[in-house]
């Protein structure tokens, strides 16, 4: 056979013998023995550059010799030919290693193991972990090497070089291949955990453990964070962290990534943790009817991979679905107690055993006493639902703070709290849970809400008294802009005037004083009851009464003679001047009492 055909069936056996699908160890073992003896070296070995650490280290070896001898598996780059055949992209030949002056590591190395000859090829390959490769061998005499022998050298090296992809390949795939399997896995284990009734926990500690990262779940219904590990254990210990987000820095954080998904769905965003630490999350959204109602945060180094997105979005999916029993429990929740709480205080119960069973089963017993509590959000808040719940949200943690048990009942533009009466309750500590709500909910909403604190009520007939008192309170409160806590006695006799002020009887005396004149102002848009109004207050004196409205004296005597010829009206007796004086007061209170458009009561008083 001659020397061609021999080399090329040498080359059909060594691309035969490293064309398997062994690991990548057992690839370059044979791939340096297939060098060795189909080019007639005696030893060689197939070495990782580590560029970072100025190291050449021994990836696989072969050698003739049985003699066993303790062999170095690194050298540093310093004395490594390896560095020079990366650098030139080419082989590097020494005709005699004992005898080199460029490289003494390899003359030394070459005494003690009895080799000459030296010649080192760069691969266009890297080994698992990206470093680049060589192939050195090394033959026991001195050798002249031909160009057909670097080029036969060359092709050997190349095969190896691409056995060494397809195996990285290979092995990617199978990577690949599991990591499917365990997504898949992940999905199933999440969704029967749903559907068996898993909890938000459950779901968040297997979710923890599929994606290898530290983990937070926020439910925003449930103003509740749901963490195990934490992501910066050199500050915080998995235990440390978990008492912090039950803590302030946990409802700052709820209310920053609440912000944060308001104007962006996903990302990555860099969360305050406390007052001096900052700690970047990405951040996924989870929705339900196209609202979010919670959010994913996952820490760590962000994965782009298109299996890890799957899982990210299954994880979506079934906390998303956890989630909304959640929404639909406190959605139902506050309907229910609503709907309950105006069929009592509008007194549109039918069957009083039905309304006081259907109570029980929420938890509240109407024949026990029980306080009330009305909150009425500033004119000027944001009626959304997701104000309400916040609002509801934190009510619920400062009653929770204090050790209070408290129903809270939704009513638009604000808030019915129905606190449970104990032997023990300290009519006090409802006094300042009733200041807190004002001063939590008054950095919320920019000002103080109006926050009346109710009589004790027991029985259904009391609770719509109750009602209709903390009702009237409100709307004189915002007639003379008062805010924050009010108490019955705060107001004095104001709530029980208007009160009186809704009767027939009182309207009827009103309209015959008084109503030719509201009715003509309306109707031509003349100030005379304003001037009436002005000109009683100052005592029937016409020259403070001009002066109080801008007029000239002369201006306003013809404005009272207009009056008295259109409408008969004449305060000139003592008695005279108290029926109009009255008239004029109880339709002030009524008029400036009557309650904007998104007030609790009209809202539900125009339902069925």
């Amino acid at each position: 056979m001659s020397d061609q055909l021999s080399r090329i069936v040498a080359l059909r056996d060594v691309a035969s013998q490293i064309n398997s699908d062994g690991d990548l160890d057992a690839l370059l073992r044979d791939l340096i023995k297939a060098a060795c003896q189909h080019g007639g070296w005696d030893l060689g070995s197939v070495m990782a550059v580590d560029l970072a650490h100025g190291w050449s280290l021994v990836m696989a070896r072969h050698e003739t010799s049985l003699l066993p001898r303790p062999l170095s598996d690194r050298w540093e780059l310093a004395t490594s030919p390896a560095l020079v055949a990366l650098q030139r992209s080419e082989p590097v030949y020494i005709r005699d290693a004992r005898q080199s002056e460029e490289f003494p590591g390899y003359r030394r190395d070459a005494t003690e193991r009895d080799y000459r000859t030296v010649l080192i090829f760069p691969m266009a390959s890297v080994d698992a972990n990206g470093r680049p490769m060589v192939v050195s061998v090394a033959s026991r005499k001195v050798t002249d090497v031909s160009a057909d022998d670097l080029a036969f050298m060359a092709t050997i090296v190349h095969l190896g070089a691409i056995a060494v992809d397809r195996a990285h390949r290979h092995r990617a795939e199978l990577a690949a291949a599991e990591q499917l399997r365990r997504v898949l896995g992940a999905q199933s284990s999440l969704l029967r955990e749903v559907l068996a009734g898993g909890s938000t926990d459950a779901l968040t500690a297997m979710l923890g453990d599929l994606l290898n990262a530290p983990v937070l779940v926020l439910d925003f219904f449930a103003s509740n964070l749901v963490g195990f590990v934490s992501p910066i254990p050199e500050v915080h210990d998995d235990a440390a962290w978990r008492q912090m987000l039950e803590g302030a820095p946990g409802r700052q954080l709820l209310s920053d990534v609440r912000e944060a998904i308001g104007y962006r769905r996903s990302g990555t965003i860099a969360l305050r943790i406390g007052e001096k630490l900052s700690l970047d999350a990405q951040i996924e959204p989870l929705m339900v009817d196209d609202e979010a109602v919670g959010a994913l945060l996952i820490f760590g180094k962000p994965d782009q991979g298109d299996l890890r997105k799957l899982l990210i979005e299954s994880a979506k999916f079934a906390l998303g679905v956890q989630l909304m029993r959640s929404v639909i429990r406190f959605r139902f929740e506050t309907r229910t107690f609503t709907e309950l709480f105006f069929e009592i205080v509008e007194r549109r119960w039918r069957d009083e055993q039905d309304v006081l069973s259907r109570a029980r089963r929420l938890g509240l017993s109407l024949t026990a006493p029980t306080r009330m509590l009305v909150i009425d959000f500033p004119d000027h808040t944001d009626r959304s639902a997701d104000v309400s719940v916040d609002a509801q949200h934190a009510v619920a943690l400062l009653a929770a703070q204090q050790h209070i048990a408290v129903h809270i009942v939704a009513i638009g533009g604000g808030l019915v709290c129905l606190v449970p009466i104990e032997t023990d309750t300290n009519h006090d500590l409802i006094a300042r849970l009733a200041q807190r709500i004002s001063e939590t909910l008054g950095r919320s909403f920019g000002s103080e809400p109006i926050v009346v604190l109710g009589d004790t009520c027991e029985g259904l007939e009391a609770y719509a008294k109750g009602w209709e008192r903390c009702w009237r309170m409100i709307r004189v409160a915002r007639t003379f802009g008062r805010r924050g806590v009010i108490a019955v006695p705060d107001l004095g006799p104001l709530p029980m005037l208007i009160g009186a002020a809704d009767s027939a009887e009182v309207r009827s005396f009103i309209d015959g004083a008084i109503g030719r004149v509201v009715a003509h102002d309306r109707g031509n848009g003349t100030a005379y009851l304003e001037t009436l109004t002005a000109y009683v207050r100052s005592g029937c004196r016409s020259q403070p009464c001009a002066d109080a409205i801008g007029l000239h004296v002369t201006t306003l005597r013809y404005r009272l003679a207009r009056i008295s010829d259109l409408f008969g009206i004449e305060v000139e007796t003592p008695e005279q001047r108290f029926a109009i004086e009255l008239a004029l007061q109880l339709h002030s209170l009524i008029e400036n009492s009557v309650p904007p458009a998104n007030a609790p009561e009209p809202v539900h008083r125009t339902r069925g």
